[in-house]
């Protein structure tokens, strides 16, 4: 009996923190202020804002009709009038966003108040290099308010804002060439060898979640595969499972090039075969145009010797 309620008791506990891990906060997003840019400009910005936080699960984002209902004629600019509206609103938090031009360049500042305390709990700035870079700069405000961590806190592949590509130089066209090196372990065949030195040329291309390339590889004799792998994320740590298709040439000792029990007039064995590999790694830094990954692959050569190791590689990208 104790048991069960204890049980019970740890189960409720567990709901009750994955219930507050899922909490909604209704949020009202206050009309975008803008100095010096056009109209049309800053209502697509607004318009494109308002999308991406009512896409994000953890927010429930008032209407912009009871907004501007609520709002009156007034302009809201700061703190103290963000928490009147938010209390006329119910909401949880009210978002201010301002946009203000500096050049070519457009500087968004945005800030979110608690509606209880009228307190600022997140203040962020981002540079918008033109009026085309404001789509990309307004999904990752929204990532930033939805998970309340600061704007660089969420870079991820796909939504790298044109300042940090003219920062980094290379966050950009997904074009890779690398090398690695490590050790091939054998797991059968292979003389029998405990270990031996690799060193991979590659040819790597990202497309979407996938990365697809071409390895060249001295692997204890000469290999050259096609490889595809799925990045399981877009942001500086990203694991990977993928597989590989090729043609491994194994270096064998004389002495094993001829077996007399299956062999006894003395046939050569193939030491070349088609070569399948599973492998699974991770790519560290991986929205920067130099990557790190370390990679671990169990490869099967389809030769005379039935050649099977594990390979392990650290390398650059």
């Amino acid at each position: 009996m104790k048991k069960t309620v204890a049980f019970f008791f740890i189960l409720s506990i567990f709901i009750s923190v994955k219930a507050q891990d899922t909490t909604i906060n209704k949020i009202a997003l206050l009309p975008l202020i803008s100095n010096g840019i056009d109209l049309a400009s800053v209502q697509t910005a607004e318009s494109i804002l308002r999308m991406e936080l009512s896409n994000a699960s953890t927010i429930n984002i008032i209407s912009e009709k009871k907004t501007l209902a609520a709002l009156g004629n007034e302009d809201c600019t700061d703190e103290e009038c963000a928490k009147e509206i938010g209390e006329k609103l119910n909401a949880k938090q009210v978002l201010l966003c301002k946009l203000n031009p500096l050049g070519e360049k457009i500087i968004v500042q945005y800030i979110l108040v608690e509606t209880a305390t009228g307190k600022n709990i997140l203040s962020e700035s981002a540079t918008a290099i033109n009026l085309e870079d404001i789509d990309a700069v307004m999904k990752r405000v929204a990532i930033s308010v939805a998970k309340q961590t600061p704007f660089n806190a969420n870079t991820e592949v796909g939504n790298i804002v044109g300042q940090e590509s003219i920062e980094s130089l290379q966050r950009k066209a997904r074009y890779n060439f690398g090398v690695g090196f490590g050790y091939l372990f054998p797991a059968e065949g292979y003389d029998n060898d405990k270990k031996s030195f690799t060193l991979n040329a590659y040819l790597d291309y990202e497309i979407q979640d996938y990365s697809v390339g071409l390895m060249a590889g001295a692997r204890d004799g000469f290999a050259i595969n096609l490889y595809g792998n799925y990045l399981f994320s877009k942001t500086d740590l990203c694991p990977y499972v993928g597989g590989a298709f090729g043609f491994h040439w194994v270096a064998h000792d004389a002495a094993f090039m001829y077996d007399p029990y299956y062999y006894p007039d003395g046939v050569e064995k193939d030491a070349d075969g088609i070569e399948i590999g599973l492998n699974a790694g991770l790519r560290i830094l991986h929205t920067y145009n130099i990557q790190l990954f370390i990679n671990v692959e169990y490869i099967m050569t389809f030769n005379d010797y039935n050649d099977k190791a594990v390979v392990v590689t650290i390398g650059i990208l």
